[in-house]
């Protein structure tokens, strides 16, 4: 089977026979691609095959499991580790592939046996990966192949994981700072739909029984309560059209180039969009400069990571004219989504020839602006939604009980 087609497949099952290295006969079973791989696996690990026999048979598509990103962390981290203490890399692959755990790391079992696979065959390993885009960004590839070419793989492998743990933190900050106000919108929305479905109709009947006119507010409720039951499908539908149509457009060129462009311009979230978007651009440099890749790679790179669209085209522009030999500070200063302070650091790197340094001081220094703004916004925030909460659910009550309040003058109207 040709190289280029073995990650299309799913792992094979052998069932083999074999003695180790002390005459001992031993039996089990073991996962490869092939029968070539799977004697190598087994010749790696000591094992002398005395017979080979295919249990199971899958042609399941590769996309069946995915690859959490702490799974990737961690086996970035192991192999760095192994490969640092001299083990051969293919030997390394294999003890994390023998590791993983075949139900809960699945994804990663598999793609882990593939690279292997390959690399056995006479691949390196950043050509393995490169068949694995899904799993393996291309900042992972580049900093794979730039630590082979430089005999520094265990050293990039540990950057990596490290740049990783960054990232994965930062996005775990602003989810977090996220899952409140949503998890309060949601309780507003269901409490709110259970009184002007359940509550309302049943005052509304009460009221209905006096003849008389009712208070503005707990009329408008009433109405609202009569064509949500009378109409909830068709609010049902508008919703979750509203919901796909939206989804849809954002996932179009012109969606996604609009949304980054809005994004940008929030009063409050903007800030924290466009620091994030710039401690990604300094760190994702800063690593892929250090490791070696070529500036040009680097920017291409850069751009696909980083996240918004007016960045992207931003370094896009930058690239071309570093290209062109244009100076890369100067490229930067035209460019108004990189504040002046970044250029002034990168300036100062190049004149030092220590850009990687800066942009990493910069990654660092927004980084605790990000997680300052986070936590003001976390206590701003929730203050304002119990109040929304409490206006919300307090205008219902009131509204529904404000005809009891004048019972007398309904009364007397209704005689």
């Amino acid at each position: 089977m040709a190289p280029g087609l073995l990650s299309v497949f799913a792992m094979l099952t052998y069932a083999y026979q074999a003695r180790d290295a002390s005459g001992k006969m031993i039996s089990g079973v073991q996962e490869a691609l092939n029968e070539d791989n799977c004697v190598n696996t087994l010749m790696s690990r000591g094992l002398m095959v005395l017979s080979l026999q295919q249990k199971a048979s899958s042609k399941a598509l590769r996309s069946a499991g995915k690859v959490g990103e702490t799974d990737l962390v961690l086996f970035t981290r192991q192999l760095a580790t192994m490969v640092d203490a001299g083990l051969p890399l293919v030997t390394a692959l294999t003890a994390l592939y023998e590791q993983a755990d075949p139900r809960k790391q699945a994804g990663l079992r598999r793609v882990v046996g593939e690279v292997s696979a390959l690399v056995q065959q006479g691949d390196s390993f950043h050509e393995a990966i490169t068949k694995h885009p899904a799993v393996f960004s291309r900042l992972y590839t580049a900093m794979v192949k730039a630590g082979e070419s430089g005999g520094l793989l265990a050293e990039i492998l540990d950057r990596l994981a490290s740049f990783m743990e960054a990232a994965a933190r930062l996005k775990k900050k602003v989810k977090s700072a996220m899952t409140y106000p949503v998890i309060v919108i949601c309780i507003a929305i269901a409490i709110t739909t259970f009184l002007i479905v359940r509550v309302v109709p049943v005052f509304g009947e009460i009221f209905a029984d006096f003849g008389a006119n009712l208070p503005a507010p707990t009329q408008f409720l009433l109405d609202v309560s009569d064509f949500i039951r009378s109409n909830w499908w068709m609010i049902v539908l508008g919703v979750g059209g509203s919901f796909y149509g939206i989804r849809t457009f954002l996932r179009t060129e012109r969606g996604r180039q609009l949304w980054d462009r809005w994004k940008l311009k929030l009063p409050v979230f903007g800030p924290l969009v466009h620091k994030i978007c710039m401690t990604r651009f300094a760190r994702t440099f800063a690593q892929l400069i250090r490791a070696g890749v070529p500036i040009l790679e680097v920017m291409s790179i850069v751009g696909d990571t980083s996240g918004n669209y007016v960045v992207e085209c931003a370094i896009k522009e930058v690239s071309a004219d570093v290209e062109k030999g244009d100076n890369f500070t100067s490229s930067l200063s035209r460019q108004p989504i990189f504040p002046p302070m970044l250029v002034r650091m990168v300036s100062a790197g190049e004149a030092t020839g220590k850009i990687d340094v800066m942009l990493e001081k910069m990654a660092d220094f927004w980084d605790e602006e990000i997680e300052a703004i986070l936590d003001a916004l976390t206590s701003l925030i929730e203050p304002l939604l119990i109040v929304v909460l409490g206006v919300i659910v307090g205008g219902n009550v009131i509204a529904m009980f404000l005809p009891l309040f004048k019972l007398n003058d309904v009364v007397s109207n209704a005689k």
